[in-house]
């Protein structure tokens, strides 16, 4: 069954980047208010995700993040971003993505991420792997460099982009991570990082109050890439081994 739905997630995504990849090219039209930007982009290829969701699984539940709920009552729901990095696309900066998940009781089953620009189509299954244009990957696959000299991303969502409190905590968390590595990049795209991370160009990865949308994602991609994962709460750590891994734990944790 996940093999079904990994092709459908993959087609979908694939769809909406082929998309975005023209739009990117040919002009936008963004909408910025005083917390986000919206691009006709969005919802276009939202509309072209669920269109083919809908075909292969009718009564399967989708949550899509500009459309919201779409009722459905099969086993599998589906959670699309199917622009990941709507700042990075109006801004004219080619690191964004489409995103489609099925998760069912045990958490997110296939994800499928496509990275129009560079024609990037990462796939990962629960207890599947993950694949990178058709070729297995796993975070160990990069150079295995000490945690002074590694990369890691973050993510954070909209209860801390919107809350002073939180967004102190964060910038503390990203403060204390930084002082053990190389570099810390604030993700505005985190999709196409996590599929970095999956294929170990990556080294690390730190999560506080994320949205599902990209969570959900995030997490298949790094666990069948096989990280090592510390998470408590709001906050999830994932690194491609247990010492770098515990050591940006306690980075994070200390800062809190």
């Amino acid at each position: 069954m996940t093999d079904d739905l990994a092709a459908v997630a993959a087609d979908a995504v694939t769809a909406a980047g082929d998309y975005l990849a023209e739009r990117f090219e040919t002009g936008l039209d963004a909408d910025y208010t005083a917390t986000d930007v919206k691009t006709a982009a969005d919802h276009e290829a939202e509309r072209r995700v669920i269109e083919r969701v809908r075909a292969a699984y009718p009564d399967h539940p989708i949550t899509a993040e500009e459309s919201g709920h779409h009722d459905g009552d099969g086993q599998y729901r589906w959670v699309v971003d199917a622009l990941d990095g709507t700042n990075n696309f109006a801004a004219g900066v080619p690191t964004f993505g489409s995103v489609a998940t099925a998760v069912d009781e045990a958490g997110p089953a296939t994800t499928a991420v496509h990275v129009p620009v560079l024609d990037d189509l990462y796939v990962a299954t629960r207890d599947g792997g993950v694949t990178h244009n058709g070729t297995e990957v796993a975070a160990t696959d990069g150079d295995s460099v000490p945690l002074s000299h590694a990369t890691v991303g973050t993510l954070i969502g909209p209860d801390v982009i919107h809350s002073e409190a939180r967004m102190d905590e964060f910038d503390a968390v990203a403060d204390s991570v930084e002082t053990e590595c190389k570099r810390v990049i604030r993700c505005w795209a985190p999709v196409v990082y996590f599929g970095l991370l999956a294929r170990g160009r990556l080294d690390g990865f730190v999560c506080f109050h994320p949205p599902e949308r990209e969570q959900v994602a995030g997490d298949l991609l790094a666990r069948e890439a096989g990280c090592v994962e510390r998470t408590a709460g709001a906050l999830t750590v994932f690194g491609r081994d247990e010492d770098l891994t515990e050591r940006l734990w306690t980075a994070a944790v200390d800062a809190l």
